[in-house]
Formats: C-alpha cells, sequence, structure tokens
C-alpha cells in the first residue's frame, strides 16, 4: 500500500513475524502526517489503519522498533523518507 501526502511526505513501514500476519503485509509506504514527530506519534496513527494493525501494536511493551536499521523506542525520531520496522522481541531456546 502507498500513500503520499500532497508534499509527497511518506516513510515506509516494516511489520515482522506475527505482526506481518495481524496487519496482512510486511512493507506499506504511508503518508506521514505534520503531526507524527517520533514513533510513539507514529503508533496511534498505524493502529488507526485496519483492525488487524490496532491489534498488531496494542501492546507496545511487547514489540521492538526500528528506525533505518537502528533500535529505537517511542521517542525516536521519524522524518520523511525514514524506515521503521515493528517486530516481536527474539528468544531463544
Amino acid at each position: 500500500m502507498t500513500i503520499t501526502t500532497e508534499n509527497g511526505a511518506s516513510l515506509s513501514v516494516r511489520y515482522f513475524a506475527w505482526m506481518r500476519e495481524h496487519t496482512g503485509t510486511d512493507l506499506e509506504t504511508i503518508a506521514l502526517p505534520d503531526s507524527v514527530i517520533n514513533v510513539g506519534d507514529l503508533v496511534p496513527h498505524l493502529s488507526a489503519m485496519s483492525d488487524g494493525h490496532a491489534l498488531a501494536l496494542k501492546n507496545m511493551k511487547a514489540v521492538r522498533v526500528a528506525v533505518n536499521r537502528t533500535y529505537g523506542d517511542l521517542d525516536t525520531p521519524v522524518t520523511a523518507g525514514d524506515e521503521v520496522a515493528f517486530f516481536p522481541p527474539v528468544t531463544g531456546g
């Protein structure tokens, strides 16, 4: 899915593991609303996209995030052209 704003401000969002199953996609390019300045602002915007997105992002304590392939958190800034990835933590056994 690709959505851009009038000024073309967009970012890529990747979902891994069970998050991909809930959202129905592993990659989407979305419009970057002016109100989104960090990952914490992005999560409610993504959650509103579908019930699957809301379910995937419901418990951010169980989700890791990376911006441009660097681990981050809800306070990590996002700007146009960034790649934001969401994935569950990996456990070994």
